[in-house]
């Protein structure tokens, strides 16, 4: 026996059963002579009404509660990319699994035989909007040890402080056991606590007898009052349900059709992708051919440059000989015609 077991069996028992149940395995521990986690077992402090709730609903919708904070995770993320079209869909959905779920607990709560105030259903709504807005709250609601509701401001992380009764590492949690413990009557089995009229009663006094019909008749008469009251308890329950199931279903369409959009945009930008690739493997190549063609231009501007040169050297050589040549002509004609 170790505090994380005892604290996750103590955490999930109905809240009258709880300081009982705290005793027996705090005086388990002194029996096995363990007084340190003794005392850790007295410190453990009993859960208020709301954390009971939210223990309860972590036991029995683990799956659920898991989705709705990953969900906080994404609101997180679209803020972070100031995604807005996709933070108003999630917020819808948000709102949409809180109610859900809320409502679910107080089936739990009455269905465990204590129900619940809308206050206090309240508090169970808040402290999901907690664990959805903190991922820190959020480990702390999967926890199941919640010993306090939780609240949201708006600004900063959640207070935690005195909410739960053991830290909470993030992923090291396991699922607590979704066994239910059935509130004690103090009664035998199959007694109902009241004596049977006339019991014993051996004398025939007529008197008696009336006394006997009327008290039979009141009997009657408040079984058949009981009788309507559960009926109309299962009929109110049935359309709770059906209405739970209504909103359940509209959910799961709006998440499937979330799905399917973020799907399709995860289609669209691949085809973008693959078609921008391929563009720029165009221009690669493009690119590549126009170095080539660069690198053979200026090849061909060096050969130019030096045919050039050499062009312009013999142009020059041509001209002195034609120069030397002028002169000596010249030098002829004045001979010529000097003598």
């Amino acid at each position: 026996m170790d505090l994380a077991d005892v604290a996750d069996e103590l955490y999930g028992v109905a809240p009258g059963d709880f300081i009982a149940a705290r005793t027996a395995a705090r005086d388990r521990a002194r029996a096995d002579g363990d007084k340190e986690l003794a005392q850790e077992i007295a410190a453990l402090p009993k859960p208020a009404t709301a954390a009971w709730v939210c223990n309860l609903l972590v036991r029995r919708r683990t799956d659920e509660i898991t989705q709705l904070i990953e969900l906080g995770g994404m609101m997180r993320e679209a803020q972070r990319s100031l995604s807005g079209e996709q933070l108003k869909e999630l917020g819808r959905q948000r709102s949409q699994v809180i109610t859900a779920l809320t409502r679910q607990a107080r089936a739990l709560a009455a269905d465990a035989g204590h129900p619940v105030s809308t206050a206090i259903a309240e508090q169970v709504e808040g402290t999901l909007r907690a664990a959805v807005a903190d991922p820190d709250a959020g480990e702390a609601l999967l926890g199941g040890q919640l010993t306090a509701a939780l609240s949201y401001s708006g600004l900063g992380p959640v207070d935690l402080d005195g909410a739960v009764a053991r830290p909470v590492r993030a992923g090291g949690r396991t699922a607590p056991s979704p066994a239910r413990h059935a509130p004690s009557t103090g009664r035998p089995a199959g007694t109902s606590g009241r004596a049977r009229p006339g019991a014993g009663d051996r004398n025939g006094d007529p008197g008696r007898d009336r006394d006997r019909d009327r008290a039979a008749e009141r009997e009657r008469a408040a079984a058949e009052q009981r009788r309507r009251e559960a009926e109309d308890k299962r009929r109110r329950e049935l359309a709770q349900a059906e209405q739970d199931a209504s909103e359940a279903s509209a959910i799961a369409r709006d998440t499937q059709a979330a799905a399917d959009a973020a799907a399709q945009r995860v289609a669209e930008a691949r085809s973008l992708e693959e078609q921008l690739r391929g563009r720029v493997a165009e221009l690669e190549a493009e690119l590549r051919r126009t170095q080539q063609r660069a690198r053979t231009a200026g090849t061909d501007v060096a050969d130019a440059e030096r045919r050039a040169e050499a062009a312009g050297r013999r142009a020059q050589t041509a001209a002195a000989i034609r120069d030397r040549a002028e002169a000596r002509a010249q030098r002829l004609r004045d001979a010529v015609h000097g003598g």
